[in-house]
């Protein structure tokens, strides 16, 4: 078999981009599903024996960390191993089984194989394995990438807070702003948005064929397995324990994560856009790295890469969150294997979205504040203080103050600072007033400091 390189694999995550989602395989590989199916098979099997069933109250514990060295140490070979043994079972959670039995023969505790795997269904390990490593991969790598993010747009807000620029709404000129309070915005968005996203607990099920745990209660009415479901999901996994469940996990927890991630990738994709714009718009130049090349015909282009392959990418991962969320909650009865394979596919918009936050975060380091375009794109357009002007003659009581503004500005006429201020110095009102006014300009008509 042809060896998988940048340059043969199907998916640019694990080609072009593997620099950038390599970081993401240690949890949504077809390895680390392996590992993680390792770990909760052990941690289950520890946990039964400090219950303890009768059977287990043999064992001793000081081999509980030897046990846990199988998946701390794991090693692809071992997955290789897994996978060669699935070849006769044709059972991915039964090889995980098997290969646990072997290394119960070497820890000398083949007494008690049975136990491992006891009273369980394949999902009770899936529906554990796969909530605790997208759990560990959105602490370990999505919350770094997408902290950086939110950490540069405070800095910029912070070194741009007090940069007068004219607002386009509709595309038009519109009243005066701040370039600072505009990167603000999405900073506060995004901050919302994990508000929310941290009351969405990573929940799994655990409990038998059909969530009853009808076997562990036929071998053991005594034992109050509720709680010890509680007790391994919540206190062993650090999972919320969904119950009562049917076969699997109802994934509504997982779809509200999915919805809550691609609604984090909206407001990004809205963010590139704008600055996309404002590049276009001569508000940024962008720091040249030498040997780079913009266009392939046109030599003078330094082209706004990073925002467009982070837009890109954020579809992409959007459309497949959207599937995740919208395909996931539903099962026919108490299961179908549909939900399978969607869920081998959360690395596909986590991988999408990293590249994203990478290279939005390239393209902000790469900005260069053009300060002249922005003032002069205010000099040219003295009309925005028109709201200005109307809102303190509507205080003072002038008739009709809208319409004497919107005759003005509508006009074919240039609207600039002269234009202005010979409408002030011809308005019926006291000096004070018209001073007042006079003092008024595209570049301090700025409303309040957030």
């Amino acid at each position: 078999m042809q060896q998988l390189s940048e340059l043969n694999a199907i998916s640019p995550i694990d080609g072009r981009y593997r620099g950038k989602t390599v970081s993401l395989s240690r949890y949504f590989s077809e390895e680390a599903l392996i590992r993680y199916r390792v770990l909760v098979e052990i941690e289950y099997f520890i946990a039964l024996c400090e219950l303890p069933l009768p059977q287990l109250t043999g064992v001793d514990k000081n081999t509980f960390e030897p046990l846990r060295d199988i998946y701390r140490n794991f090693r692809s070979d071992d997955a290789r191993h897994i996978k060669e043994i699935e070849k006769t079972t044709n059972h991915d959670v039964k090889a995980v089984e098997y290969f646990i039995k072997k290394a119960f023969d070497q820890l000398g505790l083949e007494a008690f194989k049975e136990f491992i795997h006891f009273g369980l269904t394949s999902q009770d390990i899936n529906n554990t394995a796969i909530p605790l490593s997208t759990k560990e991969a959105f602490e370990d790598v999505y919350m770094p990438g997408l902290i950086a993010v939110i950490a540069k747009l405070k800095e910029l807000s912070v070194e741009w807070a007090n940069v007068p620029m004219l607002a386009r709404t509709h595309g038009q000129p519109a009243s005066p702003t701040r370039l600072g309070k505009e990167i603000g915005v999405f900073v506060e968005r995004l901050e919302e948005q994990l508000r929310l996203l941290f009351n969405i607990p990573f929940a799994a099920k655990f409990g038998g064929a059909t969530g009853n745990f009808n076997a562990h209660f036929v071998a053991y009415p005594k034992s109050d397995w509720k709680q010890f479901g509680n007790d391994f999901v919540e206190g062993t996994l650090g999972l919320k324990h969904s119950f009562p469940t049917t076969q699997i996990e109802h994934y509504d927890h997982f779809a509200a994560f999915f919805d809550a991630l691609k609604r984090i990738n909206t407001i990004i994709i809205d963010l590139d856009r704008d600055i996309w714009t404002y590049v276009s718009m001569d508000y940024f130049k962008q720091k040249i790295k030498a040997g780079e090349i913009g266009s392939s015909a046109m030599p003078h282009k330094v082209n706004p890469i990073d925002f467009e392959n982070s837009e890109g990418n954020l579809g992409i991962a959007n459309a497949i969150f959207e599937h995740l969320s919208a395909k996931l909650p539903l099962s026919r009865l108490q299961r179908d294997l549909t939900d399978s394979t969607v869920l081998r596919n959360i690395g596909v918009p986590m991988g999408h979205t990293i590249i994203s936050f990478e290279a939005t975060l390239k393209g902000l380091n790469k900005l260069l504040l053009n300060a002249d375009k922005f003032a002069e794109d205010l000099e040219k357009n003295w009309a925005v203080v028109a709201e200005a002007i109307q809102t303190i003659l509507r205080r003072e009581g002038y008739p009709n103050p809208y319409e004497a503004l919107k005759d003005l500005t509508r006009t074919n006429t240039v609207i600039d600072k002269n234009a202005i201020h010979n409408f002030i110095n011809g308005l019926n009102v006291s000096n004070n007033i018209k001073e007042e006014l006079m003092l008024i300009t595209p570049s301090n008509y700025l409303g309040i400091q957030p």
